[in-house]
């Protein structure tokens, strides 16, 4: 006997995607060798997202108890009978192949899939299939859910910066002030996109000073009043040693996004955020360290329109530090299905075993979320010169005439 459930629009060997407010759509598929009697048959599609973790507390030299921290949330809940006998008792059906359909209406807004170490979300599609003095038999099908983050927001399209300095110090004796400015286009990006960062490092100290940026994921969970949080390193890039009494510029830095999970930003009990840190090693002394949040999105700047103002907040930018005066036209940024494809793990960019370790970060591979293919294309572009000019014969007419 065979017994599985298909989803309309998933191909062979991957999950389905949806979105809140979709409609999913399938059948449950049962072959019979011979005739059998059923009793009835259920669907029941549910959407969890969970957190949970243990923290022991100690006493002394030995652990006096392990507290567990769990919580739940039901996104998704829907019951259907697809075979129930009209009597209440036991149909027979005869051999062969049977198809039973059904279709049913998503919530409006959902939290994206998502797969961590003290966490998930997600969405599955279980059929039961009842027999008489027989025990149960069960078919289940999981698929994803991409919620679109669109960056073409007016808060997502507004620039982040940020100054910070810092007193080197060695052995207790001053070694100098070590300051750090930095700055970026915008805060909201998608996977693929090269992120231009902008900083000023003023090294007033006796020694060369090291400066760095890495992309960061945060991942927290929430129960019972608590948090339980996880940071890992998806990217980062170096820059060249400042020597002692020197000043550098980062004209453009490029930091390059890999396919990683979007944000979630509106779940009970977890959240997904990136930040980028710049950061500068100064030998002797903890990190100057410098902090910009952003948000991962699904749907890509528009090649026009919004994304002007994030180019003229760069230009503005690279003159006020006298970096250039042209800029060449920026490439529009990919789509998030290009740059994120079925079954892609993604592991942790390499780094310097120190920026981890200063960071607070493991080196363990993120747990990103599902990333499956979900594709959004950008309107049409502007054009200032008309598709369909007027004919040369129509002569315009004076109003005051």
């Amino acid at each position: 006997k065979a017994f599985v459930v298909e989803i309309d629009g998933a191909r062979t060997g991957t999950e389905p995607v949806f979105h809140g407010g979709q409609a999913v759509a399938g059948r449950v598929l049962l072959e019979l060798a011979g005739a059998a009697r059923v009793g009835a048959l259920r669907l029941r599609a549910r959407g969890r997202a969970r957190a949970h973790w243990t923290e022991s507390r100690s006493a002394g030299s030995s652990t006096a108890y392990t507290q567990s921290y769990s919580e739940r949330v039901e996104v998704v809940n829907h019951r259907a009978t697809l075979l129930a006998p009209d009597s209440g008792d036991i149909a027979t059906l005869p051999a062969g192949r049977h198809e039973f359909p059904f279709s049913f209406q998503l919530p409006i807004s959902l939290v994206t899939s998502f797969e961590g170490k003290h966490g998930s979300v997600r969405y599955s599609i279980k059929a039961t299939l009842h027999r008489p003095w027989v025990p149960a038999r069960c078919a289940r099908k999981v698929f994803t859910v991409i919620e679109p983050v669109d960056i073409n927001t007016p808060a997502l399209l507004e620039p982040q910066a940020g100054a910070r300095e810092k007193v080197a110090r060695s052995w207790y004796c001053t070694r100098g002030l070590v300051s750090l400015s930095a700055k970026i286009d915008r805060k909201g990006y998608t996977p693929g996109e090269v992120i231009p960062i902008f900083a000023e490092i003023d090294n007033g100290s006796t020694r060369a000073v090291q400066p760095r940026a890495a992309l960061v994921q945060t991942q927290t969970f929430m129960a019972r009043g608590a948090r339980k949080q996880k940071r890992a390193v998806v990217a980062s890039v170096d820059g060249e040693p400042v020597g002692p009494n020197r000043r550098a510029l980062w004209p453009g830095r490029a930091l390059r996004i890999p396919p990683v999970g979007p944000s979630i930003l509106q779940c009970r009990v977890l959240s997904v955020d990136y930040s980028l840190k710049v950061f500068v090693d100064i030998p002797g002394s903890s990190k100057l360290l410098l902090e910009l949040p952003l948000v991962i999105g699904t749907v890509p700047l528009h090649p026009l329109g919004s994304r002007s103002a994030s180019v003229g907040s760069r230009a503005s930018f690279l003159q006020d530090w006298g970096l250039c005066t042209m800029m060449d036209r920026p490439e529009a940024p990919p789509e998030y299905s290009e740059v994120v494809r079925e079954s892609q793990l993604v592991c942790a960019s390499p780094g310097p075993s120190s920026l981890l370790h200063d960071l607070g970060v493991t080196t363990e591979g993120p747990y990103f979320a599902c990333l499956q293919e979900f594709r959004y294309c950008p309107p049409p572009l502007y054009s200032e010169e008309d598709p369909n000019p007027p004919s040369e014969a129509v002569r315009p007419r004076c109003m005051t005439c």
